[in-house]
């Protein structure tokens, strides 16, 4: 099989990974099957201890899921990969492999609402402690760190705000303390941002988003060291939030327009960045391409382009958001994001409903703040519906 690893990167998000069956087939085959046959019980004993590679049971190993983990991990620069049932089901395995009781974390405050719930409410039955830190401060990451901190996680560009954090600074405080640092990627993908370069320990992924691209499925991936890999597959193999092979076939192909969507979903998102900082009525527009983002020179050092992720807070909070949603004609309203139809929520009320008010405050959502992953529907048909929708206001 070839090694497409020291191709470029459009080259290994459509050739990684794949391996032809004797029909030579060009698409990738699904395997949708729960177990895998053995020749003799030799050979089957031989597998289940762990002496002969090959499959066992779709739980453990997939030859679709397999694909989809060589290739992501092929466009992260990663060793390995292991794909999961869901987002949140990659962040908790990695953190079910890696912590233990009395273990503590120093999570970025401004994270994906059930990131935060994860850390504060079940993990914490485990005695896993967390503290919640501003993303930006690095000073404040720095005084945050004890004795037993093991890892530190953050997302850049975060949710909803698009805030941005220093990566290659906290993968160097994080070696010096001997801990951990993994970054959720979602918002930009390997596309444009690879934290393992800039440092980073490990990566996690909500493939639903950016991955996929067209919202059909659910799933999740970390990549990193073949080690690391190799515990996180202990627990999949264990407690089982594994990947469907249907999904990872859909993923997989997801991965061969992945660079050109990402492109063209940064290209639109800044002309409506740029289009709604104009608009009266909004008072704050959130995204990494504006000059008086705070952390835009950082972004545009680390980023290859700015995502699709934008954020705007109209004046009049809640019932002045929710006036503009209900003034939408098209636009689709759904907390879901990284699909090729743009999708606009309230943050406040849905991603970040099950936070308190004090959560929320203190990571900035306000209740006027209106998210919007910008699609690849024509820029123009966009703004004439976001139009609409603040006439309204």
């Amino acid at each position: 099989m070839t090694n497409y690893r020291d191709k470029g990167f459009q080259t290994r998000a459509v050739r990684a990974g794949q391996r032809r069956t004797g029909e030579q087939e060009q698409s990738e085959p699904i395997f949708p099957t729960s177990s895998f046959v053995f020749d003799n019980p030799e050979q089957a004993a031989a597998r289940f201890a762990g002496e002969e590679p090959g499959n066992i049971y779709s739980r453990f190993t997939n030859p679709t899921v397999a694909l989809f983990e060589e290739r992501l991990a092929a466009l992260e620069g990663a060793e390995a990969g292991v794909g999961t049932a869901s987002g949140m089901a990659a962040i908790l395995s990695l953190m079910m492999s890696l912590l233990e009781a009395g273990d503590h974390v120093v999570c970025a405050r401004q994270v994906f609402g059930t990131t935060a719930t994860l850390f504060n409410k079940y993990l914490a039955r485990f005695g896993i402690v967390t503290d919640f830190v501003d993303l930006t401060d690095l000073d404040a990451w720095g005084a945050a760190i004890r004795p037993e901190t093991r890892m530190l996680f953050l997302e850049s560009p975060s949710n909803p705000l698009t805030e941005v954090a220093d990566i290659r600074a906290l993968a160097e405080l994080a070696r010096a303390h001997d801990c951990r640092l993994v970054v959720d990627n979602c918002f930009c993908t390997p596309a444009l941002q690879r934290p393992l370069e800039l440092g980073a320990d490990l990566v996690v992924h909500s493939a639903t988003k950016y991955l996929d691209g067209q919202g059909r499925c659910v799933g999740g991936a970390v990549v990193g060291d073949a080690a690391t890999m190799a515990e996180v597959r202990g627990f999949l193999r264990t407690a089982g939030p594994s990947m469907s092979p249907f999904n990872a076939w859909v993923f997989a192909k997801g991965l061969e327009t992945l660079g050109l969507r990402m492109e063209a979903h940064s290209r639109h998102a800044r002309a409506v960045a740029q289009w709604l900082d104009d608009q009266p009525g909004v008072e704050q527009v959130h995204y990494p391409g504006l000059p008086e983002h705070p952390q835009h020179a950082l972004a545009g050092r680390q980023q290859s382009a700015y995502g699709g992720i934008v954020s705007f807070r109209v004046a009049g909070g809640e019932a002045a958001a929710w006036r503009l949603l209900e003034g939408l004609e098209w636009l689709s309203l759904t907390a879901n994001l990284g699909d090729a139809k743009t999708t606009i929520t309230h943050p406040a009320t849905t991603t970040h409903g099950r936070l308190s008010a004090e959560q929320r405050r203190e990571a900035g959502i306000d209740a006027g703040l209106i998210r919007m992953a910008v699609g690849l529907e024509s820029v123009s048909d966009i703004l004439d519906d976001l139009g609409r929708g603040l006439e309204r206001l």
